[in-house]
């Protein structure tokens, strides 16, 4: 406790680094008014710059950001809130003695920039739409059991890859390829939402276990990025407005409640793999990976919230009929909450 209070801005960055940008529309209005070069977007410490300029600006005004390093340069990653402010900073550029061809160059790195967030956009609608489509399909109950299979298990590799591209698209690799420099960069995207669902799918797929109940967050989370995407990209299209706007307003405004179905079915399924170790088809090795990712779960600022709110639901109902008709499982079930805090 003596730690905490004597840096509070320790978890102001840890609470910043944990936060979900890519959920909230403002990120992608702010990213996008940043004029980088290109090969200075793609860098993690550019980013995670920018993301925690954000977040002071946006959630928490008393974040302390320190400057970038002098290796970027100062005048073109300055961020602008609106179209005006751009052109006022270009016309400054001009004034300060800056060539016409100087000027039509830092525009075209602006448009190369915007070029290739639209691309990482698009890749992760096109996946997560694919990923939504298959999941329905391995889900479906007239559905052949061996296409049904392979379905299920696709649905798990097209979210493993989507939220690997999104921590690279994001987060870039390690500086470099030592054990301080991974470990850095581990810590930085361990509690981030695309990590914990990287680990996730990588439980599922591959295991031979067969738990279409598992597919209820995938198809969440698939929803959520496509909903998101058609809201923002084709607002104007008549075939949307007719057919689809209805549909993704309502995705979008029921985020949470999605969220906490996911926590729901995340922590069904752990309990499901206990039980499990009494068939023939058991992985114990699965079962304990899983059991850490929840304990992730409920620690990571993210997914924290709709995890604890669950667990404090299940305590609720289990701990009187422990004290009332096991009052000698109090010893192990004390000991695997401080496991479990720790």
């Amino acid at each position: 406790m003596g730690e905490e209070r004597a840096d509070p801005q320790k978890l102001k960055r840890i609470a910043a680094a944990a936060y979900d940008y890519e959920n909230d529309p403002r990120w992608a209005d702010y990213w996008s008014n940043i004029l980088i070069p290109p090969h200075m977007a793609s860098r993690y410490d550019v980013v995670d710059h920018f993301k925690r300029k954000f977040y002071q600006r946006y959630i928490d005004p008393d974040l302390v950001v320190e400057a970038m390093s002098s290796s970027v340069p100062s005048g073109s990653a300055k961020p602008t809130s609106t179209s005006s402010s751009a052109a006022n900073g270009e016309a400054r550029a001009r004034n300060a003695g800056s060539t016409a061809r100087t000027s039509g160059t830092s525009a075209g790195s602006g448009s190369n920039t915007a070029s290739l967030r639209w691309d990482r956009h698009t890749i992760q609608f096109s996946v997560n739409a694919w990923v939504f489509i298959v999941a329905v399909l391995a889900i479906f109950p007239l559905v052949p059991k061996s296409l049904s299979n392979r379905a299920y298990r696709l649905s798990f590799m097209g979210t493993a890859c989507s939220s690997l591209y999104s921590l690279y698209a994001l987060y870039g690799k390690p500086r470099a390829w030592n054990l301080q420099a991974v470990q850095v960069y581990f810590q930085s995207i361990i509690a981030t939402k695309d990590f914990i669902y990287f680990i996730y799918c990588l439980t599922f797929v591959t295991s031979h276990l067969c738990l279409k109940f598992a597919l209820i967050p995938i198809l969440c989370r698939a929803l959520e990025h496509v909903a998101k995407f058609l809201r923002h990209n084709f607002n104007r299209s008549t075939l949307y407005r007719k057919y689809l706007e209805d549909p993704c307003v309502w995705v979008e405004s029921n985020t949470t409640t999605l969220s906490i179905l996911s926590s729901h079915a995340e922590i069904g399924l752990g309990f499901l793999l206990i039980v499990s170790l009494l068939s023939w088809q058991r992985n114990i090795i699965q079962t304990f990976i899983y059991w850490q990712l929840l304990k992730l779960m409920y620690q990571a600022p993210v997914t924290a919230g709709y995890h604890q709110s669950v667990w404090t639901k299940i305590g609720r109902t289990v701990n009187p009929l422990i004290q009332r008709y096991a009052p000698f499982l109090n010893t192990p079930v004390s000991a695997i909450q401080k496991w479990w805090s720790r």
